[in-house]
């Protein structure tokens, strides 16, 4: 065995409680080197009553390492634990002081979860995990209040700019929650509503008020509980990072200079304020002079702003934040913010936009989740043509499950798009076959799933601010049989728990096979998803124990041969079969 490829630490992502009686650990061995992996446990106070051992579950792989992974019940809320790790007559034992060819004594040098507080506890939102959500920019999702036009509204449909505006709004939404409702959406992410000069509202001029281009704070009021009353929560978009030029407190600065009260709101390089080659004298996000970026670790601005998380979930009784640009907010803040949030709704979700590994966000004491880029690169690198192999997906796939907690896995949140992307329609070549591949898999996966606005009608658009066009009410205009597979899709992961928190892993995901087989499984039922990325028609082949399958789209039965499931599979085809397993 390649002993350097060992590695597990008793934190983080690693070793963590999953809930007051649950420990998850999980070792690093090199692929393909070791057969099997043991947790010997116990309790450093006594060590021999309560010793238990525990196998560890190869739970997936990347190109060159297995990840193994066990669920630990310590009787006493904790627990000491060393690994023994074998291959063939081989067997050493993994302890916090390094690696050992003797099994050690108990309990030095072992590793130590000393105790499960239920107050570290890193408790993600039950409702997240079976939400289905349908982002909305809310200037382009529907006109419903033409009085609140802006000046110099385009017809609706047209061309999309940096700025120009349709007339989208609040009262548009509320219009439409039949459509969401029947769609079988669960959640609402809306873009943000609050006062701002741009169709996107990312430069915030007050954050206690609409935009009167939008509605009002009534407006949103009366949307919130029109969701709630049909089972739709709803989440805001804030902007911490960063506001508009024409937020009052960045005005007097420009006005009074140093001697501003509001000076230390901001990072401020040089007086008087301005902009020189592009570059200002001040930060900004990115270089754009017309959003200073606020300086969160001032305890002024820092409570204004924990006003306005809380004035949302306690005055309006949203459901939860999405925070922009929220890798370029001080941790301190976050913490901070977490509590005000979680103490007006402990069943608040917050969801930070952070686009690359996301673990020291997610260690239960700032997010609950995190926009899931790195995953819908992958997801549709994969499908949007037949070049990757179902191997390189499946090792990306499964690094991408490693890296957090399997609570945070539960409500990552994955999506296909959004308002920063192109269009799904346009990643995969306008390709709807392939658009499926993706929908399947986004609605069979592990963690919370989010449909940006349009693409159930078959909605296309490259990048911004083309994805940002007017959403399509014409039917006749709409891809209604796309509509009726999104339908069904997100029915079926509605009806079916095991979709939500069942188990994930591959079962074929092979070296130059663009065809792929993996399973969602719980105690009561197995799924199998099977999927043919490549423009042959096949017929792709498992070996399957028993005979009891079904096609969970049509309820038919799905039969075995020999004790193998042979299933053919159009090009660019799926398959979803399921058996009840009581």
């Amino acid at each position: 065995m390649l002993l350097e490829g060992f590695y597990h630490i008793a934190q983080n992502n690693w070793a963590y409680a999953y809930d007051k009686d649950t420990i998850h650990v999980r070792v690093r061995t090199k692929r393909d080197d070791v057969e099997e992996v043991t947790a010997e446990t116990g309790d450093k106070y006594d060590w021999a009553r309560f010793y238990e051992e525990y196998p560890l579950k190869k739970t997936g792989a990347d190109k060159m390492f297995d990840y193994w992974e066990a669920s630990i019940r310590p009787p006493n809320k904790r627990v000491s634990y060393c690994f023994r790790i074998r291959a063939g007559s081989e067997t050493v034992w993994l302890t916090e002081n390094g690696i050992l060819h003797y099994r050690p004594m108990p309990t030095g040098g072992y590793y130590d979860i000393p105790y499960i507080h239920e107050v570290d506890l890193h408790m993600v939102p039950e409702w997240a995990k079976r939400a289905v959500f349908y982002q909305i920019f809310p200037e382009r999702f529907a006109n419903g209040d033409p009085s609140n036009d802006p000046a110099n509204t385009e017809p609706w449909g047209g061309k999309p700019t940096y700025t120009n505006s349709f007339g989208g709004d609040l009262q548009g939404i509320i219009n439409h929650l039949d459509y969401l409702e029947n769609l079988g959406i669960t959640a609402l992410y809306l873009t943000p509503v609050f006062e701002a000069p741009s169709n996107h509202k990312y430069d915030t001029v007050d954050y206690k008020k609409v935009d009167s281009h939008l509605g009002s704070n009534e407006k949103l009021h009366e949307l919130v509980e029109a969701c709630h009353l049909r089972g739709i929560k709803v989440m805001l978009d804030a902007v911490f990072n960063h506001c508009s030029e024409h937020f009052p407190p960045f005005q007097d600065v420009l006005k009074k200079g140093a001697k501003s009260e509001y000076a230390s709101w901001f990072h401020i390089h040089s007086y008087p304020l301005s902009i020189h080659e592009g570059i200002p004298s001040y930060d900004t996000f990115g270089f754009y002079g017309y959003m200073p970026k606020l300086n969160t670790a001032n305890p002024e601005v820092k409570r204004y702003l924990l006003e306005v998380a809380e004035y949302w979930v306690k005055e309006v009784g949203i459901d939860g934040w999405r925070l922009d640009v929220a890798n370029e907010v001080d941790h301190y803040f976050w913490r901070d913010f977490r509590d005000v949030v979680k103490a007006a709704n402990p069943n608040a979700y917050i969801v930070g936009e952070v686009w690359n590994d996301s673990l020291k966000w997610l260690l239960g004491d700032q997010f609950d989740s995190v926009m899931n880029y790195p995953f819908s690169n992958k997801l549709l690198e994969f499908f949007s043509s037949s070049r990757m192999d179902g191997y390189n997906f499946a090792t990306s796939i499964s690094g991408l499950l490693m890296r957090y907690p399997q609570q945070t896995n539960e409500v990552i949140f994955n999506l296909l798009c959004s308002h920063d992307t192109p269009r799904v329609m346009n990643r995969v070549g306008e390709n709807k076959r392939r658009l499926k591949l993706c929908v399947v898999f986004l609605l069979t996966f592990m963690g919370t799933p989010c449909i940006f606005y349009g693409d159930e009608i078959g909605l296309t658009g490259g990048e911004d601010p083309d994805c940002r066009k007017c959403m399509e009410w014409d039917e006749s205009k709409q891809d209604r049989e796309l509509y009726d597979f999104y339908k069904l899709l997100i029915a079926l992961r509605r009806k079916h728990e095991v979709l939500v928190s069942g188990s994930f892993r591959f079962l074929k995901a092979d070296h130059g096979d663009s065809r792929i087989i993996y399973e969602r499984l719980n105690r009561r039922v197995h799924f199998t998803v099977w999927m043919n990325n490549t423009e042959e028609k096949t017929v792709l082949s498992h070996p399957m124990e028993t005979n009891d399958w079904y096609d969970a789209l049509t309820g038919q039965p799905v039969r075995t041969k020999d004790g193998m499931m042979n299933i053919q599979l159009e090009e660019l085809g799926y398959r979803i079969l399921y058996r009840s397993l009581q």
